[in-house]
Order: C-alpha cells, then sequence, then structure tokens
C-alpha cells in the first residue's frame, strides 16, 4: 500500500500573492478546508506545505500556502502533485477504498475464473467503473456495484467479482458509431 495519497494536481497560480489553483482529485473538494498540509512533489524533493487559505472556485480549489507570499515563489509548482499522508487521508466507510490501493489488484470471479489485473478506475458519478486489463490485453469494464463487486481484500492483494449475464458482450461490442 502506498504511503502517500494524491489530493490534488497544481494548475497554474492565481493572482499575484502566492495562491494556486489545484485541480482536486479527492472524491470530496471540500476535504481542503480540513486540511493543514499537503506535501507537494516537486520531481526532485518533497516538500510538506501548511496551508493558509482555502477557497472554492468552479471545479477548483484556490489554495494559499504558508510562507509562500508571491507569484515568483509558487510559479514554479505548476503540474506538480500535492498528496497527504495515509494518516491524514479521510476515513473510509466500510467498503470503500482508496483507488490507490485497488490498482494491481488480481480480479478473479466467484466462479475460479482469473480475469487478470485492476489498472485502472473511471468515476462515473454514478458509480465507479473497475477496468481490469485482462492476461491477452483486452480490457473488461465491471461496475463497482453490490452486484458484481463480491469481496475485496486489500492486503491479500485480491477482488472477487460476479460477472453479470452479457457483462462481456457488453465489453467486446464496438464503441458506438463504429460498425464492421
Amino acid at each position: 500500500m502506498e504511503e502517500m495519497l494524491q489530493v490534488g494536481v497544481i494548475t497554474t497560480t492565481h493572482g499575484v500573492r502566492g495562491e494556486v489553483k489545484v485541480f482536486p482529485t479527492t472524491d470530496d473538494a471540500a476535504r481542503y478546508r480540513q486540511l493543514k498540509e499537503v506535501i507537494l512533489d516537486t520531481g526532485k524533493e518533497r516538500i510538506t506545505l501548511e496551508i493558509e487559505g482555502v477557497k472554492f472556485f468552479k471545479n477548483l480549489v484556490i489554495v494559499k500556502f504558508k510562507g509562500l507570499d508571491d507569484i515568483n515563489d509558487v510559479e514554479k509548482y505548476r503540474q506538480k502533485k500535492l498528496y497527504v499522508t495515509r494518516e491524514h487521508a479521510v476515513r473510509l466507510e466500510e467498503n470503500e477504498y482508496f483507488i490507490a490501493d485497488l490498482i494491481g489488484l488480481a480480479v478473479g470471479t466467484d466462479e475460479g475464473e482469473a480475469l487478470g489485473e485492476l489498472a485502472d478506475v473511471l468515476q462515473t458519478g454514478a458509480n465507479d467503473v473497475y477496468i481490469v486489463r485482462q492476461a491477452d490485453g483486452t480490457e473488461l469494464m465491471i461496475p463497482a456495484i453490490r452486484e458484481c463487486i463480491r469481496s475485496v481484500d486489500i492486503e491479500g492483494g485480491t477482488m472477487c467479482v460476479h460477472l453479470l449475464p452479457g457483462l462481456r458482450e457488453l465489453n467486446a461490442a464496438p464503441p458506438a458509431g463504429e460498425h464492421e
């Protein structure tokens, strides 16, 4: 399990007083109000930054870091990722998982068939969709709903799923607008 979890990416500066616009990569952008500090990954080092102020604008979070009071202090951090330690991460409810912990799980069916590895998670709004990369390189999309996800064992590195009737065929169909 990763010790740090990504919560955002600095997109650009905001004004001249050291504020930055952050694209949140967390389910709930409002959680920035509770964050006291984040870890900035510059690519060369990781810097702990104390959050001084937070505002919201459209789908972005405007963050002011303590001690970075000028546009020149933050300009170099554009496109850099922000993380929190696992201990500062939000508390998960039962049957909730961090995406970082799901990626790489070995996925198999409740009938004993090995499907492949969980490669990605699409967040669609209604429910997440798990992308499983199969041995032949194809991808299988499985909705993250109770009827499909039987069990998740983060420590054991496995996920057991139930494939609803027609799910394989739906995944094999050409995208809309593409006909043979």
